[in-house]
């Protein structure tokens, strides 16, 4: 491997544009990997780029960071991610993000209905738990994860 193959953490965070103390903390979370110099300088392979690329993009989709993790564990560390690897990662993801979004549409469309009654009605919101009914289904906002009333 040639030194011009090896880049800065400073090259990195511009080349990326993710700031140094993201990438020190990829870097500690396992995310990324980079060599020490001598003097005990980061030096990061220019295949690390992509892997920054694809946790930016991880995140955009919503990803949790053990989400991240888990998928670059199935890329092997010392080569660039190929288009075959991203397309598998992202038939992966596929079903996450589509609960995602699902999740999103129904909170906005119950957040337009709040938001137009003014939540003045408690009697027509379609977010009210009278008597706490939604508590026997879990945790969390069961009307906005899209559970039914009844």
């Amino acid at each position: 491997m040639e030194p011009t193959d090896l880049l800065t953490i400073g090259e990195v965070a511009q080349r990326s544009g993710v700031a140094s103390s993201a990438l020190r903390f990829y870097e500690a979370e396992g995310l990324i990997s980079a060599e020490r110099t001598a003097g005990n300088q980061r030096r990061f392979r220019r295949s690390q780029l992509r892997r920054v690329a694809l946790i930016r993009a991880a995140q955009t989709f919503g990803l949790s960071l053990e989400e991240i993790r888990a998928a670059l564990a199935t890329l092997p560390p010392d080569r660039t991610p190929t288009k075959a690897d991203w397309a598998r990662l992202a038939r992966n993801w596929r079903r996450g993000i589509d609960a995602r979004i699902a999740a999103l549409q129904r909170l906005r469309d119950e957040a337009t209905s709040c938001i137009g009654c003014g939540c003045l009605s408690l009697r027509s919101c379609a977010l009210l738990n009278a008597g706490d009914a939604a508590a026997r289904r879990g945790p969390g906002a069961r009307y906005l994860l899209g559970d039914e009333k009844g």
